[in-house]
């Protein structure tokens, strides 16, 4: 039976649903992001469309606006969609106006992992290889590999391999099922399958599609080439989404870590990037010198890669 498993770590909180060992749906919430499905005040700052109202310092696009309401007005808001990582200013948090009371968000309720804790239990679910999967793109399947493309458009899926073009094509409809799912991919999805002859065959494969992924979805016919788009509802950012913002990500992961280093003062060493996303949330670095039990400094190395970052005892 499925169960989620909450790990709420620096940074970040990680909810993961587990079944046979397996990690079959993850979703990372940033400390910073208003969880989508949240209700509450704010204030209209743009009345036309798309309208904005904000909240503190952050602000809310508005796609259907805030018809009865003037700028500078106080209303209600409930988040529709997270921030997404991106200059791009549509991939702001989404919102409409809501007549509810404010509330908080319904996240997923399961099993609050201790953390840190001596052994790192997510380790044992492959926890590692998902982020490394999010930070190359690079997913391994028996008889091939996908290759996952974040783009402003759609999250593409590549799919290749060295089974029989139909073997192939079914195998990584199914790992690219698996992948959307354990990565929290939404929005427009593109599936580059292998060409394969036979409207039956195609229909097939697409229908294995349907039966694997949850609803609510829609889903374009398998073309002559391979290629199927699925479109998915999209509350909040990917796995991959949130590495393309890489030193933060790096970071966050660096967090998670160095918690789990024996106690005593550490020096996290990283890339100079990295560093400076450490500079700028000190609270991080309290937290970690508390868990710890020691002061935690910081060293830039130019020559790390940005996930070759690490702690050292001082």
């Amino acid at each position: 039976m499925p169960e989620w498993w909450i790990e709420r770590g620096i940074g970040e909180s990680r909810f993961l649903l587990v079944e046979s060992g397996e990690i079959v749906e993850a979703r990372v919430l940033l400390d910073d992001v208003i969880p989508f499905g949240t209700v509450l005040r704010a204030a209209l700052k743009q009345a036309a469309r798309p309208a904005i109202a904000t909240v503190g310092d952050m602000e809310f696009l508005l796609p259907n606006g805030a018809p009865g309401f003037a700028e500078g007005q106080a209303l209600t808001i409930e988040v529709t969609r997270e921030s997404i990582p991106g200059a791009e200013p549509w991939k702001r948090p989404l919102a409409k106006v809501s007549e509810g009371e404010p509330r908080s968000a319904k996240l997923p309720r399961g099993e609050d992992l201790v953390f840190p804790s001596p052994i790192d239990r997510l380790e044992s679910l492959g926890w590692p290889d998902l982020i490394e999967e999010a930070r190359t793109g690079i997913v391994q399947f028996d008889g091939g590999e996908l290759r996952v493309f974040v783009t402003p458009a759609m999250t593409l899926i590549d799919v290749d391999g060295f089974l029989p073009a139909p073997d192939l094509a079914r195998a990584g409809a199914r790992a690219a099922v698996r992948t959307i799912l354990r990565h929290g991919i939404g929005g427009s999805i593109g599936i580059d399958l292998p060409t394969i002859d036979g409207k039956a065959a195609r229909k097939s494969i697409a229908d294995e599609i349907d039966a694997l992924l949850p609803k609510p979805f829609e889903r374009t016919a398998m073309n002559g080439f391979g290629f199927v788009q699925i479109v998915r509802p999209r509350p909040h950012a990917s796995l991959l989404e949130l590495a393309q913002d890489r030193a933060a990500f790096e970071a966050r992961a660096l967090m998670r870590r160095a918690s789990f280093e024996p106690p005593g003062t550490k020096t996290l060493v990283a890339h100079p990037a990295v560093i400076e996303v450490l500079k700028a949330h000190a609270g991080w670095l309290d937290s970690l010198s508390r868990q710890l039990g020691g002061g935690v400094g910081l060293r830039a190395e130019p020559s790390l890669p940005m996930s070759g970052a690490y702690a050292t005892s001082s």
